[in-house]
């Protein structure tokens, strides 16, 4: 665990004195009177994103996993705990509890950033890293909202406990907090969505795609409406993250990155200038970093690229295997933050927002609003740039070709069950999943199969408690109440 300044944090992360992994804060500023000027308040909300990332647990717990049998792969707690959506005791690199400290180290650095605005009157020249910070308290708390409370029910009372909704720098170590409900919660996140984004700038940053520009934020925007069901907003804004343009800024898989050599193509995946990704985030993380998991990506999800799919063609994307029935997409490239000789910690550059992500949730969202030519449209710029030897003629989407390919005589939810299944290849092993579980209610099947080789099924279904995952033991002492069990 690395040694790090904590920023007065005193919030629900903070609660043991928990040491963090956030190298950015290695030198001052420590004491927030110091955080006086507009430059300082910059480097300040440069580190208002979450450290720790969610990628181990949520892809363990959704259906991108699979068990690949005894004898297969190793044991890796924080993979086989959420496969059989079990809590994992502590906060060890790529828990659950430890992206919850990484999500409010996150929050406390916006919301110090924007008391120290406050408190010495910066102005207008301050007002990109106020937006900065307003929109990556949002995001933080939206994330933690997914993953720690009940999802939010479209037109529905949503009075079950939400998510602490932290709005001011800590004064105490040990504060009470209260987690509101989830309607509280969306609220606190969409009003500081709209109060941030006008403030937003693309020109205040030398590297823009490691903050939130307006660019990013709209995209964050497309998906936060999906979940609260406003889909005429969801669209709007996923059309301003593309700046009207999606086609030349997908990834290109099946023409730059398939003819690419899969190092090249492992370096260059989470590089700052891929044109498709709008917010990168370094996370200390060990996630497939020396791993070959027992419970993960394996045989039977490789059916996702080489069978055909709706389009009636095979998606490009890389499936490699490292060794017997693990695969890997090939998607993260590790960089060392070393300490001394040759001892170190490895990060990773996570893609948080994307516009693949987002034109499927504008498609989605044109379907929920009976447009179901624009949702085609989407669909079929999206997949012009995924399907290996892609032909328009051969490959277009159609309500038929839908309605076939899922038996679905509902075109509505032909197209939404479409999205859904690019978004569940198009994503796999990035962690996204889960959010269109969570938030499409979903049922999980995942395989078991035990030391005779005997192979059976177990199901997380709607409302089962074990879909939220479980708080910290450690928030008790905040007066915060855990999820239920």
């Amino acid at each position: 665990m690395k040694n790090f300044n904590r920023i007065h944090i005193g919030v629900i992360g903070a609660l043991v004195l928990l040491a963090s992994c956030n190298k950015y804060l290695d030198k001052e500023p420590d004491n927030r009177t110091e955080i006086n000027t507009v430059q300082k308040v910059a480097q300040l909300v440069g580190t208002a994103y979450p450290s720790a990332d969610y990628l181990s647990f949520a892809e363990s717990a959704s259906d991108n996993a699979v068990d690949k049998g005894p004898g297969v792969g190793n044991s890796v707690d924080t993979r086989d705990r959420p496969y059989a959506w079990e809590d994992i005791i502590g906060a060890g690199t790529n828990t659950s509890s430890n992206y919850w400290n990484g999500c409010y180290e996150a929050i406390s650095a916006a919301n110090q950033a924007l008391e120290s605005i406050e408190t010495y009157k910066l102005g207008a020249a301050a007002n990109p890293y106020k937006g900065e910070a307003l929109v990556a308290r949002a995001y933080a708390h939206h994330m933690l909202a997914i993953f720690f409370a009940k999802n939010y029910e479209i037109g529905g009372a949503n009075d079950s406990p939400g998510i602490p909704y932290v709005t001011k720098p800590g004064e105490k170590v040990l504060q009470q907090y209260e987690r509101g409900t989830v309607k509280s919660t969306y609220e606190n996140i969409v009003k500081d969505l709209e109060e941030g984004l006008p403030l937003l700038s693309s020109t205040a940053y030398k590297v823009p795609k490691y903050h939130f520009t307006a660019e990013a934020a709209h995209a964050f925007a497309s998906r936060l409406y999906l979940f609260l069901g406003e889909w005429q907003k969801a669209v709007d804004h996923a059309t301003l993250a593309s700046g009207g343009d999606f086609l030349t800024k997908l990834r290109p898989i099946n023409t730059t990155m398939q003819n690419q050599e899969s190092a090249v193509f492992r370096e260059g995946f989470t590089k700052s200038d891929v044109k498709s990704t709008l917010l990168l985030a370094n996370c200390y993380s060990t996630w497939t970093y020396n791993e070959s998991p027992r419970y993960g990506y394996g045989p039977a999800l490789t059916a996702m690229f080489n069978t055909p799919n709706v389009t009636g063609g095979t998606l490009a994307n890389k499936v490699l295997s490292y060794s017997t029935a693990n695969y890997t997409t090939y998607k993260w490239l590790y960089y060392f933050f070393y300490t001394g000789p040759g001892i170190g910690f490895p990060y990773i550059m996570q893609p948080l927002l994307t516009l693949d992500e987002t034109i499927l949730n504008r498609a989605e969202a044109y379907a929920e609003l009976g447009n179901y030519q624009a949702s085609l449209d989407d669909l079929n710029t999206f997949y012009s740039t995924k399907i290996r030897n892609y032909v328009p003629s051969t490959h277009q989407v159609t309500l038929p070709k839908i309605m076939a390919f899922f038996s679905e005589a509902d075109p509505k939810k032909g197209l939404i069950q479409t999205v859904l299944t690019a978004k569940k290849a198009e994503f796999l092993q990035e962690g996204l999943r889960w959010i269109d579980i969570a938030r499409r209610n979903l049922t999980v099947v995942h395989n078991v199969i035990d030391a005779k080789g005997i192979e059976t099924s177990i199901e997380l279904k709607p409302g089962d408690p074990r879909r939220i995952f479980q708080l910290p033991e450690e928030v008790k002492l905040a007066g915060v109440e855990l999820n239920p069990r």
